[in-house]
């Protein structure tokens, strides 16, 4: 008998090894739209935002999320988005509708030095009378720590008058978010004010290399771009037509009460073979109101020309893949998707899959990420946008998911290694790690890794809600060379169980999982 359920649990194991654990960011208040930022100095450290005005933030690499509830004298009102600089400040960006206003007027930019620290009152741009602005995005250059922002303004949202017009607008801040330069519009062609296919909306700005600013959005000509040589002072007088968007961004999909393709925009500055390639993601329905896709376009020469589109979800079905987000890992300069998707179910029920592209976005990887799926109901609002962040392989991406009409926000822990067989690019970080033995382990496991350069090491341990259990090594000295660390459960109490640990090393960072049996 003992043997029959060793088997068990060996065959358990396995299967939840190819898995990526999810973690509960929050479910309270509702959450919708959120928003997730990494540290690249300190990979631990991210925080997350969701709707209308929850913030969450983690220092041990998403396993464990604090919640808390931003405010501002000038108002906090959803569109949640978050960028680190390159002081590991973090900043939530947000809509705002005054006390007293019966209007979003405004977009505010909140900082807090570190995750945790509290929040200033924040800055504003784009104020301008009654005119509504809306669909807030930033990038950060890190060569400058300048911050680059773009928006959608509407002369009144909503409205069916032809005189109103809704308009692609940038700014920036050199100083932290303390102040804002005056607000530029950057499209000749204007859109409608009823927040559908032609409306301008989805202006992601995405910092180049060399203080170039890339941004496209969708509207009446489909996906266009624009950009600026000199950090966004000055811009073409025209936007450049990328992609037709068959069908348009405003699509219905069936168990979401509203659905848009909107498009996310960034551009590779990791320094390795495709330095400087813009890259574009959207989805749209040019195969069918029953077959939404999600597309990909590149640029090698500063967007002068653009690629074919390429379909990045994989399926050979014609179901529904829906609410893409991507990022760049600028590390590796690996992209990175994230959406929701049904191709393996006739109905709405849904799945959470990701993506990479290690090839510069001329192949893909897809994969599921979600543990289990969801069934979304149209009567209650999803929000507009998913997320991802990365950095240096530590990859997390966020969602909404909806369990008995209750909302709740996720992350995952995402074991790059299942995607290749080994660690992804490993080789190229300080930190080499083989998977421990024994695994499953009734005693006694060991973790072995190899440094390529002296280092401090941590190995803490986890269970299944995302709790640090025990700590193994705590930032101790190794030299450089191969290590390695016997860990007994039994010395810290640790109950029979699935387990997952973290080794750390300077920017590098790995994640198992482990099986204890008693």
């Amino acid at each position: 008998m003992r043997s029959l359920l060793l088997f068990i649990l060996i065959l358990t194991s396995g299967i939840t090894s190819g898995q990526h654990l999810n973690v509960l960011v929050g479910n309270n208040n509702s959450p919708n739209e959120p928003a997730i930022s990494i540290n690249p100095n300190n990979t631990s450290e991210l925080v997350a935002a969701s709707n209308i005005d929850n913030f969450y933030y983690s220092t041990d690499g998403g396993f464990t999320w604090t919640s808390g509830t931003l405010t501002s004298t000038y108002g906090v009102w959803g569109d949640p988005a978050i960028a680190c600089d390159t002081a590991g400040a973090f900043y939530f960006f947000h809509l705002s509708n005054p006390p007293g206003g019966n209007w979003i007027d405004r977009i505010v930019c909140q900082r807090t030095a570190a995750p945790g620290q509290a929040w200033n009152n924040g800055s504003f741009a784009g104020l301008n009378g009654s005119k509504m602005q809306d669909k807030q995005w930033i990038d950060i250059d890190r060569s400058t720590n300048t911050i680059y922002m773009c928006w959608t303004e509407f002369d009144q949202y909503g409205s069916n008058n032809p005189l109103d017009s809704s308009r692609i607008f940038f700014a920036s801040s050199s100083d932290q978010g303390t102040s804002w330069s005056a607000p530029v519009r950057i499209n000749a062609l204007g859109g409608d004010c009823l927040d559908s296919d032609n409306t301008v909306e989805g202006a992601v700005p995405a910092a180049g290399p060399n203080g170039q600013v890339y941004v496209a959005w969708a509207g009446p000509q489909g996906i266009v771009f624009n950009k600026s040589l000199n950090g966004g002072q000055t811009w073409m007088a025209q936007e450049q037509v990328v992609d037709p968007m068959p069908g348009g961004w405003d699509m219905d999909i069936p168990g979401i009460y509203r659905a848009n393709g909107l498009p996310v925009t960034v551009c590779d500055r990791s320094g390795g073979p495709n330095t400087g390639t813009i890259y574009i993601n959207w989805c749209d329905q040019r195969n069918g109101i029953t077959d939404t896709d999600v597309w990909l376009v590149k640029s090698t020469d500063g967007g002068a020309t653009w690629s074919t589109p390429a379909r990045v979800n994989d399926d050979t079905t014609q179901r529904q893949q829906f609410f893409t987000w991507m990022t760049v890992d600028q590390a590796t300069g690996y992209l990175w998707f994230v959406f929701y998707d049904r191709r393996n179910y006739s109905n709405t029920t849904t799945d959470v899959f990701m993506a990479v592209s290690k090839d510069g976005g001329n192949t893909f990887t897809n994969f599921k990420v979600s543990s289990s799926p969801f069934i979304p109901s149209s009567g209650v609002f999803f929000g507009d946008y998913t997320n991802i962040t990365a950095y240096d392989n530590v990859v997390r991406p966020i969602w909404t998911r909806l369990d008995n009409f209750n909302l709740s926000v996720w992350t995952a822990i995402v074991d790059t290694s299942t995607l290749t067989g080994n660690a992804l690019l490993e080789s190229e970080n300080s930190l080499l790690h083989e998977q421990n033995y024994p695994n499953p382990f009734s005693d006694q496991t060991a973790f072995s890794f190899k440094l390529h350069a002296p280092s401090f090491v941590t190995i803490k341990i986890y269970d299944l809600t995302g709790r640090v259990t025990c700590m193994v090594s705590n930032n101790q000295f190794y030299n450089q060379g191969k290590h390695v660390v016997v860990f007994d459960p039994k010395k810290y109490g640790l109950a029979a169980g699935t387990y997952s640990y973290e080794i750390v090393s300077g920017a590098s960072v790995v994640r198992r999982k482990m099986l204890f049996i008693n």
